[in-house]
């Protein structure tokens, strides 16, 4: 058993598909698919259901999964123990990034940790918020940058970055477009446009209409901000946004404060605690891009 074929075994498993696996490791598909075949002669088990479009982990796969990836982090931080040593800090950083996100003091401190730090390999995944917490803890991420409702993810370290109020912003000539405020019972009378569910912004919404027992109409879903608004300003539905969101669209958009969803959004970086001197390293560029 060798550690690069342990690397194609998490990376089909992670990517579901032998050809995006292929991609990632950088050698050919029919590369990866006869390490895999190799290994699951060694294990004497199959680790992959083969049989449909997408590629999915066995019994046997599932149980291997955990312990490959942890032998991969092991042989890395031996690489990564010598490497602080000699003031040098090689290997990959998966990181995670919410859909839509235009928080550029992000790419800063990521700009900030590559001039730093070379020798390792940056990997960015955008994705639900949901999803990314589950990537970091089930350790195909890093650390994500998030929207969130909650300060705490249990198992995972937190640093809330953003915190604010939920506003709703309608273009002029909207009967709510002379008010600076707005509670959700009323809000719930007029169509929406949302992030989709998995999102923090959405998750806070949600929470708080169903606090008051409210079910308001959802009318469309995207999860880039840009969006929301645009169809905002044509008059599809009330936009549901963070205050510097909806900052972003003064120029079209009114935003009345919604003075019963009293609980804020978050924006939040989750990793896992953990002695890894690349995530401590890029934790550092974040704080200082973040001022934090």
């Amino acid at each position: 058993m060798e550690l690069r074929q342990l690397e194609y075994f998490v990376a089909v498993a992670e990517e579901r598909n032998f050809t995006r696996a292929a991609e990632r490791v950088h050698i050919s598909q029919s590369g990866v698919s006869a390490q895999i075949r190799q290994l699951e002669r060694e294990l004497g088990a199959e680790l992959f259901d083969r049989s449909a479009r997408t590629v999915t982990l066995t019994v046997a796969g599932k149980a291997a999964l955990e312990h490959a990836r942890a032998a991969l982090a092991a042989a890395e931080a031996v690489g990564q123990a010598v490497g602080e040593v000699t003031d040098l800090i090689r290997g990959r950083l998966a990181v995670g990034m919410v859909i839509g996100c235009t928080v550029t003091p992000l790419f800063d401190a990521l700009a900030a940790f590559h001039r730093a730090h070379p020798g390792v390999e940056l990997a960015l995944l955008e994705d639900d918020s949901d999803r990314l917490v589950e990537g970091v803890r089930d350790g195909a991420l890093d650390l994500a940058l998030v929207g969130t409702a909650a300060a705490a993810h249990d198992g995972l370290e937190t640093l809330p970055i953003i915190s604010e109020r939920l506003v709703a912003a309608v273009p002029s000539g909207h009967p709510l477009a002379e008010r600076r405020r707005v509670a959700l019972r009323e809000l719930a009378g007029h169509p929406l446009v949302c992030m989709p569910v998995g999102t923090g912004l959405r998750t806070v919404f949600d929470r708080a209409c169903a606090a008051q027992d409210l079910r308001p109409a959802i009318a469309l879903q995207a999860s880039a901000a840009d969006a929301i608004a645009a169809l905002a300003v044509r008059g599809l539905g009330v936009a549901v946004l963070s205050e510097s969101m909806a900052e972003h669209y003064r120029d079209r958009l009114t935003a009345l404060l919604i003075e019963d969803a009293e609980a804020p959004a978050l924006l939040a970086l989750v990793w896992k605690s953990t002695h890894n001197p690349a995530v401590r390293g890029l934790l550092a560029h974040s704080r200082r891009a973040f001022a934090l």
